[in-house]
């Protein structure tokens, strides 16, 4: 029987006209088989720090005061070689272009999508793939997507990648993990200051992966997966 993976996504400043010029998509993945006890060990550390079981992790909720809780999950994350992480970073989304390519932004975040998964997808293996819920239009895009993936690698029957869906974050801990590891990305990226809670949490990370975040990493690394993608969408 071939290993079935599942994989889990967000992403942070995706809009097409908000306060940030970079973008990042995330994907944690891990197999199947442990989906379950990871999700009860991420649920395990949020009551060793005093946090209801349902209490949702997000990168915009680390703060001085829960700044042991988030370096415990990074620290877990790091550890466990079950779980896995890949990123996206659109380094600067001022420079797109739709128009110049037929398509709106919406399209285009869907195919960054593709660039984000497409790497991870191996013939001899089986993938379950969860987007976060931004809204209640993406059904049809996610399907689409979905097709795109399958084709890339003559899946015609969907016997490798068996779902591509929508979830609630709420419900989902790797996609929480997901959000917080995606947002760290994006921190990093960013070169903002002022939050030592966040900052500690990016050295951490830099130090223990041994990537600087601002670059790409090696394309096959199974850890902490970066890819840097340049806009080359620019009005002639």
């Amino acid at each position: 029987m071939s290993q079935i993976y599942n994989i889990y996504c967000d992403e942070s400043c995706h809009l097409e006209h908000d306060e940030s010029k970079v973008m990042v998509l995330g994907a944690v993945w891990c197999p199947l088989g442990k989906s379950r006890e990871i999700a009860e060990r991420l649920r395990e550390i949020k009551l060793t720090h005093k946090l209801k079981p349902d209490f949702e992790l997000k990168w915009v909720k680390v703060s001085p005061a829960k700044v042991d809780f988030y370096e415990e999950l990074l620290d877990y994350f790091l550890h466990d070689n079950d779980l896995h992480f890949r990123a996206v970073v659109v380094d600067d989304k001022s420079k797109l272009c739709h128009s110049s390519f037929g398509q709106d932004h919406d399209t285009w975040y869907f195919k960054m999508y593709f660039h984000l998964l497409q790497v991870l997808l191996r013939p001899d293996a089986r993938y379950r793939i969860y987007l976060d819920q931004k809204d209640t239009r993406s059904s049809q895009k996610v399907e689409k997507l979905h097709d795109v993936l399958c084709n890339n690698i003559l899946d015609f029957d969907r016997k490798i990648i068996e779902r591509v869906q929508v979830v609630e974050s709420h419900h989902v801990e790797q996609i929480q993990l997901c959000d917080m590891l995606t947002g760290l990305i994006g921190y990093a990226n960013r070169k903002l200051s002022g939050s030592k809670a966040k900052e500690s949490l990016v050295a951490q990370m830099i130090k223990r992966s041994g990537y600087s975040l601002a670059r790409s990493t090696l394309l096959q690394e199974q850890k902490v997966n970066i890819f840097h993608w340049q806009a080359t969408e620019t009005k002639k």
